[in-house]
């Protein structure tokens, strides 16, 4: 019995069919009365694939078999289309098998199509981003397979690899996701056929890592030993400014505003903002030399390029300190830090750091107890110290006036 119909009895493989089908000890076929030579087949671990069989030549020729797709990845009715289309070019002598061996659709010429038209219109810094992610965790996985035969437990099994990276699995699944709605939009997968859907992303544990005032003293040390000028003036610029990264090391003199003691931005992650410059900060940029025929206000090693990044002058630093495990993006959270502790407000902060929303900032709120929680401390001591009997000097007697008050 399939779906409450003995085998035979099959007028048409429907939804209702196929979702009613159950899996068995080994696989099977219910075949279509009404199209002949497409079939459902019911794999013992559930997984049901729509496919179609002929023959060339009539009973004496070869056998061809060919996947329409797993079914949840293609719906009922685009197989049935499909299939129709398919047994249509056997009828007029064709192999539609063979035509679609070599007919590949290349997953890697296909995603370097998405870049081109799609990613290119994006910011640099995120285009260069996605391109990193795509040429680390998804072209050796896909690059070499037809991008029509992906389906979502490949998806799940290249995401499971890299569950010891979470922020990266999980932006690598992003990525992927908008892929493969692009090649859905442009022709090259079904509709409906994203095989990244329903898959769960990992929790990604949120580090918030902020130096005190001895690690900030050790930290300006090590940049004294630091060689390169430009790269230690951008992590003082890092620190001062709590600007992010890439802000930091695109900045350009047009957009140093001396007089005003801001910096003008024409683009940044979150649009064109202006970020106001402390006398420390503006001193910084004041010592740096400029160089003819270069913009850019952190130099690189190439004529007219930009520093392209820190990683090399970050791991001296850090060794230097004895701060191993302190992330560049440290150096923003330990601005916020010293701001909240001063009893800034998060708006004037988020203001600061160039945040579009208001819950960015709030992962800072917490900070904001310090303060409070010093002054606890103090008067809790002060009053333990007098109960015990060992006054400090500073406690005031109420007097009765102050009492009946």
């Amino acid at each position: 019995m399939v779906g409450g119909l003995r085998r035979g009895k099959i007028p048409k493989i429907t939804k209702r069919l196929i979702d009613t089908s159950e899996p068995k000890d080994k696989a099977y076929y219910v075949w279509d009365q009404e199209l002949k030579g497409y079939a459902l087949k019911v794999a013992p671990s559930g997984r049901k694939t729509l496919v179609i069989k002929y023959q060339l030549g009539g009973r004496s020729g070869p056998q061809r078999w060919i996947s329409l797709g797993r079914y949840g990845q293609v719906t009922a009715e685009h197989a049935r289309k499909e299939a129709k289309r398919l047994l249509g070019e056997v009828a007029s002598g064709r192999d539609p098998a063979k035509d679609r061996k070599q007919t590949k659709v290349s997953f890697k010429q296909i995603m370097e199509e998405f870049f081109q038209t799609h990613v290119a219109s994006k910011k640099p810094s995120t285009a260069a981003y996605y391109r990193d992610l795509a040429n680390k965790y998804v072209l050796p996985a896909f690059g070499q397979r037809d991008i029509r035969d992906i389906e979502r437990a490949d998806i799940a099994r290249q995401h499971q690899r890299l569950n010891d990276k979470p922020y990266q699995a999980n932006r690598t699944l992003a990525l992927l996701s908008k892929f493969f709605n692009w090649c859905e939009l442009h022709g090259y997968r079904p509709d409906h056929s994203n095989p990244c859907r329903h898959i769960q992303k990992y929790t990604e544990k949120k580090r918030k890592r902020f130096l005190s005032d001895a690690e900030m003293a050790r930290i300006g040390e090590a940049l004294l030993e630091e060689p390169d000028i430009y790269a230690a003036s951008a992590i003082r610029l890092l620190l001062l400014t709590g600007m992010r990264k890439g802000e930091v090391l695109q900045l350009k003199w047009s957009e140093v505003n001396i007089v005003g003691a801001k910096l003008e931005l024409g683009d940044s992650k979150t649009g064109a903002k202006e970020i106001p410059l402390s006398p420390p900060a503006l001193k910084v940029l004041a010592e740096l030399p400029r160089v003819a025929g270069n913009p850019h206000v952190i130099v690189g090693k190439k004529p007219g390029k930009a520093l392209v990044g820190l990683k090399g002058p970050w791991g001296r630093l850090k060794k230097r300190a004895g701060l191993e495990n302190l992330r560049i993006h440290d150096l923003r959270h330990s601005f916020a830090s010293v701001g909240v502790s001063s009893q800034m407000s998060l708006p004037i902060l988020g203001a600061l750091l160039g945040h579009t929303q208001a819950q960015t900032t709030q992962r800072y709120a917490h900070l904001s107890d310090d303060p409070l929680r010093q002054a606890s401390g103090k008067i809790g001591s002060q009053i333990a110290n007098a109960l015990d009997g060992k006054s400090s000097g500073n406690v005031v007697k109420l007097s009765s006036q102050s009492n009946r008050s």
